[in-house]
């Protein structure tokens, strides 16, 4: 998980900014972008995400900028990487490494419609060569161990009652996540509703954001780029990557 230091980006996007769709100049991002590269050794896939629940299986040869909010990858070449900003990155894999995938979860597509998300529809549509044993089996077992990066946290994501009616209507339990506030908005656990999702799946090897203030990206304005803090101010942010590969 990258934060917003060891780049070359000047304000507002200083200074690992990574996002090429924020307004910072080309040649700070694309330095930023082979930085990392020669950090994970392989090449970061980045996408682009559109706040949907469509996923992409990766290959060596995947563009950037290939349309989807989540991916899964098979192959050592490439880095499975989610950009960030406030929204939640969350990263996958099988116990036994045969897959890696990461997901794109801001609140609508982390809902989706009817109880399917992007985290649903990842785990549900192992595209291709994915849908093997291995991979079957780790559903099965429940043999999945997940990660949660820094997120907008519980106590900034003030959302109005259509973002609680779009979690609560497929799971009433999904009303533990919502606070109420004045004015009939809620303050709600954007971490805290993806751990409910993957429970239900039987993932309980969750590791990182634990909803505790260290991980809000709002909070934490010296180690992390928030959108809605930055824009108000700054008018712009920058982009944080997560990513998860094969080291095989």
């Amino acid at each position: 998980m990258t934060d917003r230091h060891g780049g070359v980006s000047e304000r507002p996007y200083d200074r690992m900014n990574l996002g090429d769709h924020v307004g910072d100049q080309a040649h700070a991002v694309q330095h930023n972008r082979a930085l990392l590269q020669t950090a994970l050794n392989r090449r970061p896939v980045f996408l682009q995400q559109v706040h949907g629940i469509h996923n992409v299986a990766l290959h060596a040869d995947t563009p950037d900028g290939t349309a989807a909010d989540a991916c899964i990858s098979t192959s050592p070449a490439v880095a499975c990487t989610i950009m960030v900003a406030d929204c939640l990155p969350v990263l996958l894999c099988d116990a036994t490494g045969q897959w890696v995938a990461a997901a794109h979860a801001g609140w609508r597509g982390l809902a989706g419609q009817g109880g399917v998300g992007v985290l649903e529809q990842l785990l549900t549509s192992l595209p291709g060569a994915l849908a093997d044993e291995f991979a079957v089996a780790s559903l099965v077992r429940g043999d999945i161990l997940a990660w949660l990066g820094p997120c907008i946290g519980p106590q900034a994501f003030e959302v109005g009652p259509e973002v609680r009616h779009a979690f609560c209507e497929a799971d009433p339990q999904a009303e533990a996540f919502f606070a109420p506030q004045a004015g009939g908005q809620y303050l709600a656990d954007l971490a805290g509703l993806a751990r409910l999702r993957l429970n239900r799946w039987g993932i309980t090897q969750i590791f990182g954001n634990d909803s505790q203030a260290s991980w809000c990206t709002v909070s934490q304005a010296s180690r992390f780029f928030s959108h809605r803090r930055d824009r108000r101010v700054l008018g712009q942010s920058g982009r944080m990557a997560a990513c998860i590969w094969l080291d095989r």
